[in-house]
């Protein structure tokens, strides 16, 4: 596969450069996902070498004051550099926060010995760059039991709980009305609000960042449950127009709670891999996830999500998961403005 920057005929670890690797990476590592596709990292290389830094310019100030939404988009980006040094052969060794010194520095990996890439990892390889949030309604179909208790298993093998409420109607109605008082508590505060549509370009924006109108409906879309979206387009019309055929209410799809039962930096970064590991593992299904972090950022809601909704552990993420034909159309910044 070409997709990431590879050259002609393929990337072939045995003869590619320091170089050529770790462009590789970083043009894998730039399509994970992060809140409002800030995309608030930097990557460093050497020889057999990749290091993953938290670029606070992009941090949300007002909306993520401490970085744990950065830090998860970081950890996100970690997990794609992991797929893809797999897909080339190689054994990534992975240090989380290795310099206390440099609380930035999210990760660094190494790779020393090589083992052929197995074919899930090269199916979840094959995901990264197909990947996309999806902010809408899903289509009214059951996910199959295994399919779910596959994705549970992802997230522990990455330090996180993933609770799915398929079998809950009740709990996820209350995740529902927590998502929505997040969301309006979010469009009172006018600070807020102009963070979050800095990173809202209209449609004539040739910004390679944010969430642009290709990303989400014109309408927002009643599901049930109801779950409220943001809306990037704040009063403008912008977004992708109804399908003809569109049904006047979608499912919300099966809502789930990603946690992990300690809330420290390094927490949080375990929370992006397990994220972007569980959303690559249910895209190679045909299932996309919409993602929800509006009652996160008020710490009273997240309390109240910890205390009532997940036994007390700490709520990284909401998310819902669903099938969709809808297709949202992302942006990224190129990897020489990534890579140093």
């Amino acid at each position: 596969m070409d997709i990431f920057e590879a050259p002609p005929g393929g990337l072939h670890a045995e003869v590619a450069s320091p170089e050529e690797i770790a462009r590789f990476l970083a043009a894998a590592a730039v399509q994970a996902p992060s809140v409002h596709n800030t995309q608030p990292w930097r990557f460093h290389h050497g020889d057999g070498q990749f290091s993953i830094t938290a670029n606070n310019e992009r941090q949300l100030r007002v909306a993520d004051p401490q970085g744990r939404e950065m830090m998860i988009s970081c950890g996100a980006a970690l997990f794609n550099v992991r797929v893809a040094l797999r897909y080339l052969g190689f054994v990534p060794k992975v240090r989380v926060l290795p310099d206390p010194d440099l609380p930035n520095l999210v990760a660094r990996v190494t790779w020393d010995q090589q083992v052929p890439a197995l074919d899930y990892e090269k199916e979840l390889f094959g995901q990264i760059g197909r990947r996309r949030t999806h902010r809408g309604g899903f289509d009214p179909v059951q996910l199959p039991d295994a399919l779910l208790a596959a994705l549970r298993g992802e997230a522990a093998r990455e330090e996180a709980t993933l609770g799915l409420l398929a079998d809950d109607p009740l709990r996820a109605r209350a995740v529902a009305a927590v998502v929505e008082a997040g969301d309006c508590a979010l469009r009172l505060d006018s600070a807020r609000a102009k963070e979050e549509a800095r990173w809202a370009p209209g449609p004539d924006s040739h910004r390679q960042d944010g969430v642009l109108p290709t990303a989400y409906p014109a309408v927002p879309e009643r599901t049930e449950p109801p779950f409220r979206s943001r809306d990037y387009a704040h009063g403008h019309g912008w977004g992708l127009p109804p399908g003809p055929e569109e049904p006047v209410v979608r499912s919300a799809g099966v809502v789930g709670l990603l946690t992990t039962s300690v809330d420290h930096t390094a927490d949080w970064v375990h929370a992006g891999q397990a994220l972007q590991r569980v959303l690559l593992v249910a895209a190679t299904c045909n299932v996309a996830a919409a993602l929800h972090s509006q009652p996160l950022e008020i710490p009273l809601l997240r309390d109240f999500i910890r205390l009532h909704l997940c036994g007390r552990a700490y709520p990284q993420m909401v998310l819902r998961l669903g099938t969709t034909d809808e297709k949202a159309v992302s942006v990224r910044r190129p990897v020489d403005e990534v890579l140093f």
